[in-house]
């Protein structure tokens, strides 16, 4: 973790996960953003020694996914966390998914971010292409509980205070429901 922000997780779609329609299938968005949620769990302190240790994780309760654009085989692929809310066992998080040259070009883009002199907060920028950059291909945000054996638990002390540190502004797009469909008539 450098700074204030979570490192990018990195994967590759593969052949196996290419649906009937010829590109990446719905389930293994899914997939890659599970990782990155392991990926952020181990950058805050809640590794796999952390979790043989306490016997507690984070376990997801709700989550909101947007498909955005179809993703082909072998495209490389970014995505960035951003933690959206803390307390005591509460965690709202989202992910952002990048393809191909937008994938490589968000490391550029973090570290950018990272050594804004100008104290601009670049990090609550909406990831949909509203500021100009790379568009993601798709998001997913999360809410999540720290649990452990009898139930959830309140985050240990540094953990929480990790999280808290990456705090962002939530997104555009983050918050929203799937509206109702009106009846045929």
């Amino acid at each position: 973790m450098t700074g204030s922000s979570l490192p990018l997780f990195r994967q590759t779609v593969r052949p196996e996960w290419i649906d009937y329609n010829g590109h990446m299938s719905e389930a293994f968005y899914v997939l890659v953003f599970g990782h990155a949620t392991d990926t952020m769990m181990d950058a805050v302190g809640l590794d796999p020694a952390y979790r043989e240790r306490s016997g507690c994780s984070l376990y997801t309760v709700e989550a909101h996914v947007r498909y955005l654009k179809e993703v082909p085989e072998g495209t490389p692929l970014a995505v960035r966390t951003r933690i959206l809310g803390v307390d005591g066992k509460k965690l709202r998080f989202a992910h952002e998914m990048y393809a191909g040259e937008a994938a490589d070009g968000q490391e550029a883009e973090q570290d950018t971010a990272e050594q804004d002199t100008a104290g601009q907060d670049t990090a609550g920028q909406d990831s949909a292409g509203q500021d100009g950059g790379a568009e993601a291909v798709a998001t997913i945000e999360l809410f999540a509980l720290h649990v452990g054996a009898q139930g959830s638990a309140p985050f240990p002390e540094p953990v929480r205070e990790r999280l808290s540190a990456l705090l962002e502004e939530p997104p555009a797009w983050a918050g929203r429901a799937i509206g109702p469909v009106p009846r045929a008539v």
